[in-house]
């Protein structure tokens, strides 16, 4: 951070620090004073660099002893925080006066990490960013990948993405109302809510082999065809989902307590919502139909019938029940991708770029079968280093820049990638919603109350992991 963000005018040596610098940990004591700043400073060539140790909390208590007003850290270890976030409250009573959003503590490095890996391997990576909707990131980076390609995947392997994108909303969805009904008190929400989600899981194991984190969308296509029986499943799931969805209508949408929790709280307006970038259900929720796959459709979501609900009130509750009409659509859209799912390749036929280009699982579920080893072997010698370059090596990527962008369950997810014409990203930045729309916490909860900081970080559903990344 810069010297001049961190670092307010100096007080004398004989004035106490603010309240406000001592809370925020920057160091305002005068020069020659002989207390202890509360962080330390090192100069590099960007500015001052401080290093926050914290303060001693009696003097900061006793400073707004008379003033009633309080400062409160609200997680990063907290259940109703949505995960590792922290919330820095400044309270007058039960009335937030200023909130401050803290994150890093998630920090994995995944943006930079894909830069020293082939284009491929770093589905592994990105995929583990925004961990509740995993296949959201796996589709916007690889869609990138092949805009750079100048390629088409095709057709069944597009349905197949999409059929993957709306099971995987659902269950995102489906966390989203669960943990808010834990933070809120309603467990019985949130019994419910991982219960349908289990149903989603269990589905995406079955069609893909992983729960989550399954770098199964891969560039060029996806990394192996369906299940023979994946209609029948995938229809069976659709009909349990059909069944349960309404159930949460009687569990919650007419609860007296849980409307109250929930209406007027959080409110954001549409041009707040503008103005800060805000996308996805927190922004329909406000009156504006933005839906990437409306507006910008890709994957051939044009030639998908659904609709795109929206609400006017702009509070945590209109948010809800939005989530909820989301999945009845993506239900829709599932339907309809079982309908367009005609048999063809998954992959596209370029061998230099298809990998891997024919795999076949082995009986202990790893790697490649003995048969296709044998066949690979067996062809020439010219086929074996081909296939070993292509999986230690990767394929080159021409040189140039792409941003590409799907509407993930948390709004817009968008990829800005640079490549030099290697084997590798030169540069990756993730455009992730949770970071985004965790802008939005201070015009949402200021002026509230404790208790209604909560309800609004659950209507943003934020993901620590791709918000941090």
């Amino acid at each position: 951070m810069s010297d001049s963000d961190t670092h307010p005018a100096t007080h004398p040596p004989s004035t106490p620090p603010e309240l406000h610098s001592a809370t925020t940990g920057t160091d305002t004591t005068g020069p020659g004073s002989d207390s202890d700043p509360y962080a330390q400073q090192r100069k590099t060539t960007e500015g001052s660099v401080y290093t926050v140790t914290g303060g001693d909390w009696d003097d900061v208590i006793s400073e707004v002893a008379g003033d009633e007003k309080i400062i409160m850290n609200l997680g990063p270890q907290h259940p109703s925080t949505h995960g590792v976030l922290r919330l820095v409250l400044e309270l007058e009573g039960e009335t937030v006066t200023s909130l401050r959003s803290v994150i890093g503590y998630l920090h994995t490095g995944i943006e930079k990490n894909t830069e020293y890996r082939t284009w491929t391997q770093g589905v592994t990576f990105v995929t583990r960013m925004d961990y509740l909707a995993p296949l959201s990131n796996e589709a916007a980076y690889c869609m990138g990948i092949e805009r750079l390609l100048g390629i088409e995947i095709p057709k069944r392997a597009e349905v197949i993405r999409v059929l993957l994108l709306e099971i995987n909303r659902i269950s995102s969805h489906l966390v989203a109302i669960a943990t808010g009904g834990m933070e809120l008190g309603a467990l019985t929400g949130m019994t419910a809510g991982f219960r349908e989600r289990e149903e989603a899981l269990h589905l995406l194991e079955y069609l893909t082999g992983l729960r989550m984190n399954h770098a199964f969308i891969r560039p060029g296509g996806v990394a192996q065809d369906l299940p023979a029986d994946t209609v029948e499943k995938v229809t069976e799931f659709v009909k349990v989902m059909d069944k349960r969805l309404p159930e949460y209508d009687k569990l919650l949408t007419g609860q007296p307590i849980w409307q109250n929790r929930l209406k007027g709280i959080g409110y954001l307006p549409v041009d707040a919502c503008l103005s800060l970038g805000i996308t996805g259900p927190v922004l329909r929720s406000a009156g504006l139909p933005w839906d990437l796959r409306k507006t910008d459709p890709y994957f051939g979501y044009q030639e998908y019938e659904f609709d795109v609900p929206v609400a006017h009130e702009a509070d945590s509750f209109a948010r809800f029940l939005l989530r909820l009409e989301e999945m009845h659509q993506s239900l829709r859209i599932i339907k309809q991708a079982l309908e367009k799912l005609e048999p063809g390749p998954i992959m596209v036929e370029d061998a230099k770029i298809a990998w891997p280009a024919q795999l076949s699982i082995s009986s202990d579920g790893m790697g490649n079968s003995l048969a296709h080893v044998r066949k690979i072997m067996g062809q020439s010698m010219e086929s074996l280093i081909h296939h070993f370059k292509l999986v230690t090596e990767g394929f080159s990527v021409p040189a140039g820049q792409v941003y590409t962008a799907i509407e993930s369950p948390r709004g817009e997810l968008g990829y800005h990638m640079v490549s030099d014409g290697g084997t590798r990203p030169m540069r990756v930045h993730v455009r992730d919603p949770s970071f985004i729309n965790l802008q939005a916490m201070p015009a949402m909860s200021e002026g509230g109350m404790v208790a209604d900081v909560i309800a609004a970080v659950a209507s943003l559903d934020p993901v620590m992991g791709g918000c941090d990344r």
